[in-house]
């Protein structure tokens, strides 16, 4: 298993106030972090690859689509940029050597119909994906979209539906990723989630009911691990965890109090409940 860190803990972009964070996090042990990506700079991608390498750190990267490049628009031109604009973001994770790009770049965040997604969004959906499949094949990196609870998105919101979605783009560069925060809410039976996705699960965002330290809340932790090591789940299991640093972030998860004593604590107790909760099952 590899342990690692979303960094929109701390901030929203890279810059040098994280050398220390990222710093303290190799520290603690994790063997990665995961960065956001809301604005492409191959050379700071670039730079930041290679701090990252001197410091021993590996990384995956976590990006979204909107309503401007939406790739499940009716209008051809906005999925085309929303294809244009994941390639660029996949060419931005080539250079900092992500192993992975994640998140819900399948369709627009925040953007809703009054209704599910017809059977026209679906296969525009795929078809994008398709798009951005060859391109992360040609980049070496692989692709976890990601299903969001209902309040957030409507086209992929439980993971079979998300599986159903990836086997249809049919590409071996393009698989899913399991969060444990979006299932808490959305699905009925955890094991069942997490056992219909296994043959496409390339990531694991671990993350409490309230956003806060895992292990402190409502989280059914002891169904979601067994779970994946039951299916021989052994990749990334990174910590999605939200707070006030930055007003936009937060604006956009929701999160108005705070519910850890500092980001540090945050991010040294969840590493040592990952391990904790991994080890007694190995």
């Amino acid at each position: 298993m590899k342990y690692g860190m979303n960094l929109l803990l701390w901030t929203g972009e890279m810059n040098d106030d994280m050398i220390p964070v990222v710093e303290s996090l190799k520290e603690m042990g994790y063997d990665g972090v995961e960065l956001p990506l809301f604005a492409y700079d191959l050379d700071l991608l670039t730079k930041w690859g290679e701090r990252l390498d001197s410091i021993g750190l590996e990384r995956t990267i976590v990006t979204v689509r909107g309503e401007e490049d939406n790739p499940i628009s009716s209008d051809p031109a906005v999925r085309a940029l929303g294809v244009a604009n994941t390639k660029e973001a996949l060419d931005n994770a080539a250079a900092v050597g992500a192993q992975s790009l994640v998140g819900p770049y399948h369709s627009a965040l925040g953007i809703f119909s009054g209704a599910g997604p017809t059977a026209d969004e679906w296969k525009w959906g795929v078809d994008s994906m398709r798009q951005v499949a060859e391109h992360a094949g040609s980049v070496g990196v692989m692709l976890g979209v990601e299903c969001l609870n209902r309040f957030e998105t409507y086209l992929l919101n439980t993971h079979s539906d998300a599986a159903r979605f990836v086997r249809e783009v049919d590409h071996p560069n393009c698989r899913m990723m399991y969060d444990t925060f979006h299932s808490n809410i959305e699905e009925k039976n955890i094991a069942e989630a997490i056992r219909s996705c296994q043959d496409v699960l390339t990531h694991v965002h671990i993350s409490e009911n309230d956003r806060s330290t895992p292990g402190t809340g409502n989280v059914n932790w002891q169904e979601n691990f067994d779970t994946l090591l039951e299916v021989g789940y052994d990749g990334w299991m990174v910590v999605e965890a939200f707070g006030l640093a930055l007003p936009e972030i937060a604006a956009a998860t929701k999160i108005w109090r705070r519910m850890y004593d500092s980001e540090e604590q945050l991010a040294r107790d969840a590493l040592a409940f990952m391990k904790q909760q991994v080890g007694a099952r190995q």
